[in-house]
């Protein structure tokens, strides 16, 4: 008995050894390259950011309204009652999390396309600023990257102000993706909300306002460099009620991460489009990008497309409570020049040629 309960520990020492050896062997002969997880990663945390912004706020309220039928009714109503005390928290400023914009998960993110910030001049932490970001490309990859994290590096490049990206206020309606949008120091695109920031807030705050919102998205497609920003003069006359500088913002490369279909100026479906656009407040687009499991496949991943944002120089703006649309005009004009000096300054160091120019709509 002695002798086979021996050889049974011989031949479990040598299966437990034989395991350990294929063990060591694997991440070699099994588990993928380090370029490979890398690019993984990547797009894990490009679409966890894409889905959550398309159904995060819906699959939440969803869930919500199907707790209060089950016994865990306790925590939505617990939940709801904190939503009711908590409402105005996004008309005051937010609550940024600098945990949540310093996440690793942000550093894949950026490296996906790969996002670049390039600073052209300082800003001073003594003033405010409101900065207007173009074009708005179908996900405004560029500007929650660059304004609404730590991944490109704002805080440093620019010590002492305070990025706050404006979106849809609807967005701060849907529970979780609100609490999920805060933390990133992202904040509702309405009067109250910039009001707070540019006047109760201090100094130092930065604004970012996607001008020409959804109106533009629908004229996104790859080569287009369009921008909606003619009749855009809301921004500068609250700059000028708030004395807060206006900076032009430029992102290469935003219109080049999806492909979209474009329907003519006139015709049904591109009505249909502007209409849904002013009753849901953004602009329902077709479009596409690459397949999750093959690049060659259609999907809603976006390509690898870099993006590179240029933060131009800034405007001084005097602070004038009642401004006359002389005024107004006045310093639009100036803003518009600004844009287009700065886009055709760089363009070509991203892909464009010199003879491209910015369409101003």
């Amino acid at each position: 008995m002695k002798t086979i309960l021996a050889a049974y520990s011989g031949v479990l020492r040598g299966t437990g050894s034989s395991i350990l050896s294929a063990l060591q062997d694997l991440p070699t002969a099994f588990w993928p390259c380090r370029s490979k997880m890398e690019k993984h990663l990547q797009v894990i945390s490009v679409m966890q950011w894409v889905i959550s912004f398309l159904a995060l706020g819906a699959a939440c309220t969803a869930l919500l309204i199907y707790m209060f039928c089950t016994d865990c009714w306790i925590i939505a109503a617990i939940y709801t009652a904190w939503l009711i005390i908590d409402w105005n928290t996004p008309k005051q400023g937010g609550r940024r999390s600098y945990w949540v914009r310093n996440w690793t998960v942000w550093t894949y993110f950026r490296d996906y396309f790969p996002i670049r910030l390039i600073k052209t001049h300082n800003l001073l932490p003594s003033r405010n600023y409101i900065f207007g970001y173009h074009p708005h490309g179908i996900f405004c990859f560029g500007a929650f990257c660059n304004f609404g994290t730590e991944a490109t590096g704002f805080s440093k490049k620019f010590p002492g102000i305070k990025p706050s990206l404006a979106t849809l206020a609807g967005n701060f309606r849907l529970p979780v993706l609100r609490e999920y949008l805060m933390s990133g120091g992202i904040c509702p695109v309405n009067r109250n909300s910039i009001d707070y920031l540019l006047s109760l807030n201090g100094t130092g705050n930065a604004v970012v306002i996607v001008v020409g919102g959804a109106a533009e998205s629908l004229h996104c497609v790859p080569g287009m460099n369009t921008v909606t920003l003619k009749n855009r003069k809301g921004f500068v006359k609250l700059a000028l009620q708030k004395g807060s500088d206006l900076v032009p913002v430029y992102s290469f490369g935003e219109n080049d991460v999806y492909k979209q279909v474009v329907f003519k100026e006139g015709t049904c479906l591109r009505s249909l489009q502007k209409r849904l656009q002013k009753i849901l407040g953004f602009a329902p687009c077709i479009f596409h990008g690459c397949g999750l499991l093959f690049s060659n496949s259609w999907g809603i991943a976006p390509y690898c497309k870099p993006i590179t944002t240029i933060v131009g120089e800034p405007i001084t703006v005097p602070k004038i409570e009642d401004p006359s649309d002389e005024v107004i005009d006045l310093y639009h004009a100036m803003y518009i020049k600004s844009l287009q000096c700065l886009f055709d300054k760089y363009k070509t160091r991203f892909g464009l040629k010199e003879s491209d120019i910015l369409h101003i709509h």
